[in-house]
């Protein structure tokens, strides 16, 4: 190959940034790149063998897929071979010339500076090759694509550019060369990576191999012959898929570095499930919850799901067909017996078989997070501040598991001092008074918001518990989950308030004496807003505030208009209803006021008041800061 045959490319700009943080010692466990380059080279192979149902030539000759690890101690390097798919040339440069697939600005948006911190992220973004850098100065791939002809040399110091060639390569398949730093010289050592693979990749369902080398003959210690033996290639991992093992036989260690693998993620997992199912559908299935959320969560265009196996023969990646949406941060695999092998996504949408696997999966992963809710909750507390948003999709979409779902859903309250989200409905209930009959809650644009909200003010008055609630989606989860444990959910920002037995005759007496002394106001002040109220009535909901708005009860809520408008979704018209609370002083001055220019004043700045309070903003507020000014200037004289 002569110099004129190569070609010179630059990095894509994120990736050189990437390569300065691997050479500048990111990691402090630096043999995990072998692991990440073992599991690369794992996922090839089952890409073969999946491709090869339908196309038997790809096998050129050779369907013993494996691994291989070998050193050159005079050449300083390790390489890790594969017989699998192998890559092409545009492959080659979308693969490891741009980190195309990894979300790179959000990546370089979380890097903290904390070493510790920022190694953990790399596991998020999809960059495991990138990892050879780690302890390699320089890294040499040679690959050819199973099928075709043409083999491609890749090469790079990680300074910014790296050389493609085209070159013959007899196998198809990957060679991986890293050619080590000289402070990196334990990695030569054979028993070293020995166990290394055992420790990472013992799971890998194909032979990782090793060369042992060869044996002369010699003579034993009683002068008997010990015959030579030959060097050749051993297998130092079982080879066995681990979900095929029973459970008993697996330790926890292999099921966390099996998640590693499996979810490309370099922190442990937070809990798992494996289970073997049989009967009228047969599968196995190993399902893992992740520590962290994915950067790409909420990216409607992530391709997110299960790896799924059909006979141990890898099918596909990323088969959402087999969990809801609501679900999508699980990982791990399924392996039916049941599926034919040429099983397509087109086939797994309306399958009865794919139906079955998903109810079963998803009923497994609700039972999982309640009781690591019950059994673990400051677990369950990581859980919730990674997904708990996703989770709160689930009443909408899962109509069947809605009190299942609602049993995981964590909720600020009036009962907790901080913003977090940790009371459960089964324990807002446990502290419900007596004779509270309804599970209270209030949907506002933020947590301060929802708890300085003046419909809260009863409530306080009476030491009543209410949810507050201020992530985007609860206005759409709780327009969906209207009871639980048969327990009606009541926003206190919508319909007349009625709370039953918690209100005493006497009160309720002196309730209404307080609207006596003001009776006709009501009328007065509709006849200045006219149509801009839906209706004016007199509420007891307040203590301290003399108006707000509420939804009429089959109106939609502010909140829900809101979150029609910011998707773009035409909102019908809903007028607010305008309360008066009869027993404060401004509600007692306006109802004696005789001027009608300033009654009139008086009626649209509390009209705004209530609107500002319970929205956050005004269609007029110019309006409303020149009527308030000259109410104040009035006032002054």
């Amino acid at each position: 190959m002569t110099a004129a045959q190569k070609e010179t490319l630059g990095f894509q700009t994120e990736v050189k940034q990437l390569l300065n943080l691997m050479i500048h010692s990111l990691y402090s466990n630096k043999e995990i790149f072998l692991r990440e380059l073992v599991s690369n080279a794992s996922d090839a192979a089952d890409k073969l063998r999946f491709l090869a149902l339908s196309n038997g030539d790809l096998y050129e000759g050779d369907a013993e897929l494996r691994v291989r690890v070998s050193v050159d101690k005079e050449a300083n390097t390790i390489t890790i071979s594969d017989n699998g798919i192998g890559m092409s040339r545009d492959e080659v440069i979308s693969s490891l010339g741009t980190i195309a697939k990894s979300g790179t600005a959000e990546f370089f948006q979380n890097l903290t500076g904390d070493q510790a911190k920022d190694s953990q992220l790399i596991g998020q973004f999809g960059v495991g090759f990138y990892s050879a850098f780690i302890v390699a100065d320089a890294v040499t791939v040679v690959t050819r694509k199973a099928g075709e002809k043409a083999a491609v040399e890749w090469h790079s110091k990680g300074e910014g550019e790296y050389t493609l060639a085209e070159v013959e390569k007899e196998g198809r398949g990957t060679d991986i060369i890293l050619h080590l730093r000289e402070d990196e010289q334990e990695f030569l050592d054979d028993f070293r990576l020995r166990g290394i693979v055992t420790k990472y990749s013992d799971h890998i369902s194909i032979p990782v191999e090793m060369y042992k080398e060869p044996v002369p003959e010699s003579e034993g210690p009683d002068g008997e012959k010990i015959e030579a033996k030959p060097g050749e290639w051993e297998a130092i991992n079982r080879a066995t898929a681990l979900w095929t093992r029973d459970k008993s036989e697996i330790s926890e260690e292999e099921y966390k570095e099996f998640y590693k693998h499996v979810g490309h993620d370099w922190e442990e997992p937070l809990t798992w499930a494996h289970n073997k199912v049989e009967g009228k559908t047969e599968y196995t299935s190993l399902l893992y919850i992740p520590k962290k959320a994915p950067f790409d969560l909420w990216n409607r265009d992530r391709q997110g799901g299960l790896k799924l196996y059909v006979q141990r023969v890898f099918i596909m990646d990323d088969a959402e067909q087999f969990m809801p949406s609501y679900l999508r941060f699980v990982k791990g695999l399924l392996d039916s017996n049941d599926l034919p092998l040429n099983v397509s996504r087109e086939i797994l949408q309306d399958n009865k078989i794919t139906q079955a696997i998903r109810k079963g999966c998803t009923s497994r992963v609700l039972k999982m997070l309640e009781r690591m809710g019950k059994n673990k909750p400051e677990e369950y507390q990581t859980f919730w501040n990674e997904f708990g948003q996703v989770i709160k999709e689930g009443p909408a979409e899962d109509m069947a598991n809605k009190e299942a779902i609602a049993k995981l859903l964590r909720f600020s309250s009036t009962h907790t001092d901080e913003s977090t989200q940790n009371v459960s409905l089964e324990q807002y209930i446990e502290r419900m008074k007596e004779g509270q009959d309804k599970i209270y809650y209030v949907v506002a644009d933020s947590f301060e918001a929802a708890k300085n909200s003046p419909h809260l003010e009863i409530f306080r008055k009476k030491g009543i518990e209410v949810l507050l609630l201020s992530d985007r989606v609860d206005e759409w989860m709780m327009s969906h989950l209207t009871e639980f444990e048969e327990k009606q959910l009541q926003s206190i920002t919508r319909g007349d308030l009625d709370l039953g037995d918690l209100d005493d005759e006497e009160t309720k007496k002196a309730q209404e004496e307080s609207e006596k002394e003001v009776e006709g106001l009501v009328e007065r002040v509709k006849g200045v807003l006219g149509d801009k109220v839906k209706e004016v009535r007199f509420t007891h909901r307040l203590t301290d505030s003399p108006a707000c708005v509420v939804a009429d009860e089959h109106d939609m809520s502010s909140q829900m208009q809101k979150l029609m408008e910011s998707v773009g979704q035409a909102v019908p018209e809903a007028k607010p209803v305008f309360e008066l609370n009869p027993e404060h002083q401004l509600v007692k001055h306006l109802n004696v006021e005789q001027d009608e220019d300033k009654f009139a004043q008086w009626s649209e700045v509390l009209l705004d008041q209530a609107l500002l309070a319970e929205r956050g903003s005004l269609k007029d507020p110019a309006g409303f800061v020149t009527r308030l000014n000259k109410l104040m200037l009035d006032l002054s004289k």
